[in-house]
């Protein structure tokens, strides 16, 4: 198998804002099956990748609520007002779908 070569071609098509669709295109023209062979995980559950096939297994991060948070920031330091947070750390869920599975 050529899993190795693929890999590397994904890791470049990485780089591209369609990552994982790119990624799943590349493995398609070398024969690589995914998930039979390659697992494929986007970032941030984009719907640019609702139609691609498999589905895209992703992450999903709360962009509504990381917003207003660092609005809320922005705007308290602008008022001179000290961040007393430690850090931020937004839930962040990972979804499932079909672009995932255990290597055959």
């Amino acid at each position: 198998m050529h899993a190795r070569r693929y890999a590397a071609a994904c890791r470049k098509a990485l780089r591209l804002p369609e990552s994982a669709a790119a990624c799943r295109d590349v493995s398609r023209r070398g024969g690589v099956r995914i998930p039979a062979d390659l697992s494929v995980v986007g970032f941030d559950d984009l719907p640019v990748a609702a139609p691609v096939e498999p589905p895209p297994t992703t992450t999903h991060q709360p962009l509504a609520e990381m917003a207003a948070t660092a609005t809320e920031l922005a705007l308290a330091l602008g008022r001179g007002e000290a961040d007393t947070r430690a850090g931020l750390e937004p839930a962040t869920t990972l979804t499932a779908r079909g672009s995932t599975g255990v290597p055959s």
